[in-house]
């Protein structure tokens, strides 16, 4: 009986009913993550490691080397399912308890995880049923990681009785630090059973009854109506020619719903036995769209994985070595907002072995993401991983130091520099610090909502569109005029940011036209651009002209929107400039008292409007319909909107960010070209030199 109550709870507690957490595990979360990390300690960096992987005898060596090299933490136990219970029941914790006593004494805390994504072999032995249920329709086996269906109740039961065990076990020890959930939760797509059960229960509770779920789902098309909810398979595009896409919406937020609840669940556990002072996160993937961090609103706060080099061109000749140059600047801007706190979980100490391409980073390429990871208000940073591993499938992988297990890496050595100076850093510290008015004026927002780029991105309408690029590219013109930038939510207050950029806003409902109505009314500038209000949240279009909740908010009506060819060669004049477009064209009818300030140059619509800028009484709002090819367009109506706003611009060139933080300012320099950066007589340079070269790093106060 007692097992039988312990499954329904943990069925109720995956489900996707409206069951809620504890309230105590409520009241722990609702505060600021920044009490885990005091200001003066700036950014601590730390290391993984894997005890399992290598002798016992080195462990000591290992630890001590961390210490020698500045790593101020150290990282364990996320895969290590099997060696904590190789047997069903049998546990064996002897080995973790020698590495974190060993690690303690040198000085080093210590983060554990939770090793769910890496069942052990007996689990897939005994339990199939364990692991999830790919689009192909096949299970998948014990052999990889995060193979798990986390709606399936035998895997929930094998997970609750590890977790408790950790925590029991080390949720005193005032060696660990905190808690990692899982690892690079991605939510998975599965197509199991115990999936498909869970999905129709999230329906059940979204909709409550079937009617209304063939309204939403316009069910009426292709005759698709259902009867019942157990008639309801998940939506498969591997056996489904042309799937309904509002079917299709809901099975991405159910999956992104269920990898949250999954993770919420597992920080209930944790809070039953582990101290106030420990806290709890997990690491997403910055850019992996499938997951939506925003939903694991019951963790402390929520830190991320991030390889800048990984076989892209990036910025110029260089840019391959140097990384992607949005990544940080994003992931910082994404995830400190959420609960005022973040880190860099996982952070690329050198080549690695996965992409398509491993090139070598350019020298001091990772001294720079690091001291970029503290200009974007990280509060701790730590590389996978301190040894290159010898066997497994990550044999290539770069670590702090090499095959030998002593000889640091190049990698290695520059987090040892950072390390060393972010301690001389530490020593300049002015806890009076205040943020400069000239940037505090430039703040910007970049409201994001995953289910627009979900919704986007199943039917594109053009094989060019990419819903991250267009994103990335107002966040760079915004860093570019050396704004502070913070993604938000339609939760969170417009009112505090001077300009809100709401890119490619495809799914909207009135009340959020209400709100930016009021933003702009309030004073603020609200920037809009193509795609914006032609849906609404459940995906089908507005029954009215195109797009016309908005007409009232931009002054304008959205005629039509056109395509080109890969090699079209669409135009945009403003200001006797030319511009030149392919991907995506909204066309629009400014109303009286609407600023057309750009227009298309060709094509049959010759003349007719690209760009609105409409005034209210304190505010104003622009709507950029159009993406042109360089995005030189789009930055320069963005430099007029903080023209004309009052705020003053700075133009620093693509791939160069500068910040402050804690009373510091830093540059860093992803371009393949040096760049001088404009300093006052009365600033102390702390760090680097001027002109800022590639891969470096200029820090001043």
């Amino acid at each position: 009986m007692k097992e039988l109550r312990l499954l329904i709870m943990l069925l109720l507690a995956l489900s996707g009913s409206a069951v809620s957490l504890p309230a105590m595990a409520r009241a722990q979360t609702g505060e600021s993550a920044s009490r885990f990390f005091p200001a003066k300690d700036l950014m601590r960096v730390g290391v993984y490691y894997y005890p399992e992987h290598w002798p016992a005898e080195q462990w000591e060596r290992d630890f001590a080397k961390m210490e020698a090299m500045g790593f101020e933490f150290v990282h364990m136990a996320e895969f290590a399912w099997a060696f904590m219970e190789p047997e069903e029941g049998k546990f064996d914790f002897a080995w973790l308890d020698r590495a974190v006593s060993t690690a303690a004494r040198h000085n080093l805390r210590v983060i554990l995880c939770t090793p769910t994504p890496c069942p052990p072999a007996w689990m897939g032995e005994k339990y199939p049923e364990t692991f999830l249920v790919g689009a192909d329709g096949r299970r998948r086996e014990h052999g990889s990681r995060g193979n798990n269906a986390l709606a399936d109740p035998t895997y929930l039961r094998l997970s609750n009785r590890i977790i408790t065990e950790l925590a029991q076990r080390y949720g005193r020890n005032p060696a660990v630090w905190g808690w990692q959930l899982d690892n690079e939760p991605i939510a998975q797509p599965d197509y199991s059973p115990s999936a498909e059960q869970a999905f129709r229960e999230w329906l059940k509770a979204r909709y409550k009854t079937i009617d209304v779920l063939n309204r939403e789902w316009g069910a009426a098309f292709w005759s698709l109506k259902y009867n019942r909810f157990d008639q309801i398979r998940i939506p498969n595009p591997s056996y489904l020619y042309g799937p309904s896409p509002h079917a299709i919406l809901d099975f991405r937020r159910f999956t992104a719903d269920q990898t949250a609840k999954f993770l919420h669940w597992q920080a209930a556990l944790l809070r039953r036995h582990i101290a106030p002072a420990q806290w709890i996160t997990t690491n997403y993937i910055s850019n992996i769209g499938s997951s939506d961090p925003r939903r694991s609103s019951e963790l402390d706060f929520i830190s991320f994985t991030l390889y800048p080099v990984s076989g892209g061109h990036n910025l110029g000749e260089d840019g391959f070595r140097l990384g992607w140059q949005h990544g940080m600047a994003f992931a910082g801007a994404f995830y400190k907002p959420i609960k005022g706190a973040t880190g860099v979980m996982e952070l690329q100490p050198g080549q690695v072995n996965w992409a398509w391409i491993n090139p070598q980073p350019m020298p001091g390429a990772v001294r720079m993401w690091l001291w970029h990871a503290f200009a974007v208000g990280c509060s701790f940073a730590s590389p996978y991983r301190f040894r290159q591993p010898l066997y497994g499938s990550e044999q290539y992988h770069y670590g702090i130091v090499g095959t030998d297990g002593v000889t640091p890496s190049p990698g290695g050595l520059e987090y040892e520099q950072v390390a060393r100076e972010m301690r001389v850093l530490r020593t300049k510290y002015d806890p009076t610090a205040k943020t400069p008015p000239r940037y505090r004026a430039r703040r910007t927002a970049i409201l994001w909502n995953h289910e627009n780029l979900w919704n986007i991105d199943q039917q594109k309408q053009t094989g060019m569109w990419d819903t991250w690029g267009h994103m990335f590219r107002y966040l760079e013109i915004a860093k570019s005029f050396g704004a502070p930038v913070d993604f938000i939510s339609e939760a969170d207050d417009f009112s505090t940011y001077p300009v809100l950029i709401a890119p490619a806003y495809q799914l909207i409902d009135e009340e959020l036209v209400r709100k930016w109505t009021r933003y702009v009314e309030q004073g603020g500038h609200l920037v809009l651009t193509c795609r914006t209000g032609q849906k609404k949240r459940n995906g089908q279009l507005w029954e009215a002209r195109w797009a016309e909740p908005i007409y009232p908010l931009i002054g304008a009506e959205v005629s039509f929107f056109d395509l080109l060819l890969n090699d079209g060669k669409g135009q945009v004049e403003m200001d006797s400039s030319i511009y030149e477009w392919n991907v995506w064209a909204d066309v629009l009818k400014p109303f009286e008292g609407t600023e057309s300030i750009a227009k298309y140059a060709n094509q049959f619509y010759a003349g007719q409007t690209a760009v609105t800028h409409r005034l209210s009484v304190k505010g104003s709002v622009t709507y950029i319909g159009v993406q042109t090819k360089d995005g030189r367009l789009e930055k320069d109506v963005l430099r007029l909107v903080y023209k004309r706003a009052g705020i003053a611009t700075l133009d620093y060139p693509a791939g160069v960010y500068v910040d402050w933080r804690d009373g510091f300012w830093v540059a860093v320099n992803y371009s393949s070209r040096a760049t001088d950066i404009a300093l006052s007589e009365r600033a102390e340079v702390l760090l680097g030199s001027r002109p800022l070269k590639p891969a470096d790093v200029l820090i001043w106060k």
